[in-house]
């Protein structure tokens, strides 16, 4: 329908009295014509003359019917101020050309770019972003996405852009502010950052509903850099911290609390940058997902052979294996125990309730073909670094289930993007020392009174937005700190 309407559109309105009169000089020459031809036929050239006047009669005929087609082709003329939807001086869309009066240029050579991410606070007034977006243009920045955060003296504009290379971000952050912006802030981005906000909320939010070890690394990803304290209610000696958030949680400009599900609380700092009413609301949201969702890790389970012909399955666990892991522990010697804890072995049992925490990493258990488990490998956030723990019962070492889950472990560090991990042993672990070795990857070797620290740089760079920062002011401590470097 919309094209037989666009072509009667542009057809040439039909006149009759146009035809009219076409009709009656059709006549007239006629009329004129035979006068013209009696008098002619009369004289010695007659003949020829009449030859000659047909010939020119068919010629001004053929040039008339060529005219004329050529004018009912013809497009109409737009209206005053109209373009219709024709390209203008800029060129046709997407062509990269430009058309000047008297001729055309040649395709415009692709300048250098770079993406950034910039968010700035404008007046809430009419004209204030329409401003800034011109000052934008002035310098030749694209904007390809633009969110904005109300507030209640004025509105966070956060925009991702793609500008010269040339354009340093102190002279971008100037520009914005002779427009009108304040409190801007500047930071280099790249292609994971194309990904509209709709759709990466919706597959954080996706990750977060398969496995609740997700959560932390969720809020890390939608927030940028910040750093996450998940504080229990109860302490390890059991004494309450008094650290309740109430159910709509709390924002106090750089920092925000909302109520673990897990019980306890989760603070979430970024000292560089406020977070806004937004943000918080993103973030609840993605915290209630986790709390009707309850307890649950990925359902996969891996059955491997050992040497000798024992069946072990590798599969996740959380805080529903506790009394198994209890039962472990009491079946390990008071020596593997030291090694893995590194303080008092009746404290061990206290600890595993928060190992198992989805808050504080990821825990990979290993169990036999009758159920028992035998081992555990933790993968632990601890700020900025991630640390890789295990312990396997005493009559199951010595039988590659240690470098197994050392190797997994890692291989979930760098999906979750982390930069390097480091396992804190004693130089008497032989066991640990050798599997840390098997990675295959660069070791860096600290000692000091007795204990081993042992850090694995792992093959790719992260994200600087990708890394998990979760600490936790209750957080077991898994050995010695690493020393200062």
């Amino acid at each position: 329908m919309t094209d037989v309407t666009s072509s009667k559109s542009t057809r040439r309105p039909h006149h009759w009295r146009h035809d009219l009169i076409e009709l009656a000089a059709l006549f007239t020459a006629v009329v004129v014509a035979d006068t013209i031809a009696k008098t002619i036929a009369k004289g010695p050239d007659g003949p020829s003359l009449l030859v000659f006047s047909a010939i020119a009669l068919a010629a001004t005929a053929a040039f008339h019917t060529w005219w004329a087609r050529r004018r009912s082709h013809a497009s109409p003329a737009p209206p005053a101020g109209d373009t219709g939807g024709h390209p203008t001086a800029a060129g046709p869309a997407g062509t990269g050309e430009q058309h000047e009066a008297g001729g055309e240029t040649g395709p415009v050579v692709p300048v250098e770019t770079t993406l950034w991410r910039m968010r700035t606070t404008v007046a809430d007034t009419p004209g204030s972003l329409a401003a800034l977006c011109t000052v934008l243009a002035r310098l030749g920045v694209d904007i390809l996405t633009l969110q904005t955060h109300p507030l209640a003296d004025g509105t966070v504009d956060e925009f991702l852009l793609r500008a010269p290379a040339d354009l340093s971000a102190h002279a971008l952050t100037r520009e914005t502010a002779a427009a009108g912006g304040r409190d801007t802030w500047t930071e280099r981005a790249d292609a994971h950052d194309l990904v509209d906000t709709p759709t990466r909320v919706l597959g954080l939010a996706t990750r977060t509903a398969l496995d609740a070890a997700e959560l932390p690394l969720a809020l890390r990803q939608l927030l940028g850099r910040c750093t996450l304290h998940s504080v229990p209610a109860v302490s390890l000696t059991g004494r309450p911290t008094g650290e309740h958030a109430p159910v709509e949680g709390v924002l106090e400009e750089t920092v925000m609390r909302l109520r673990d599900p897990n019980g306890g609380t989760l603070v979430v700092e970024r000292a560089y940058l406020p977070f806004t009413p937004t943000e918080f609301a993103r973030a609840r949201a993605l915290v209630e997902l986790d709390a009707r969702l309850g307890p649950r890790v990925p359902r996969s389970r891996d059955v491997l052979t050992l040497p000798e012909g024992n069946e072990i399955t590798v599969r996740r666990a959380d805080q529903r294996d506790l009394s198994a892991a209890r039962a472990m522990h009491d079946r390990c010697s008071a020596r593997t125990l030291g090694l893995r804890y590194h303080g008092p072995v009746g404290d061990a049992d206290r600890y595993l309730d928060h190992l198992l925490s989805p808050r504080f990493g990821r825990t990979l258990a290993v169990q036999t073909a009758s159920g028992r488990l035998v081992a555990l490998g933790h993968l632990l956030w601890d700020g900025d670094e991630t640390e890789v723990a295990l312990m396997v019962e005493d009559d199951w070492q010595r039988r590659g289930i240690g470098s197994e889950l050392l190797g997994r472990l890692v291989a979930m560090a760098e999906e979750a993007g982390c930069a390097s991990v480091y396992a804190v042993t004693q130089s008497s672990n032989t066991g640990m020392v050798a599997a840390m070795r098997a990675l295959n990857l660069p070791l860096d070797y600290q000692i000091e009174e007795g204990t081993l620290v042992i850090t694995a740089r792992l093959a790719s760079a992260p994200r600087p937005a990708d890394r998990p920062r979760e600490t936790a002011s209750e957080q077991p401590r898994e050995g010695a700190r690493r020393a200062e470097r």
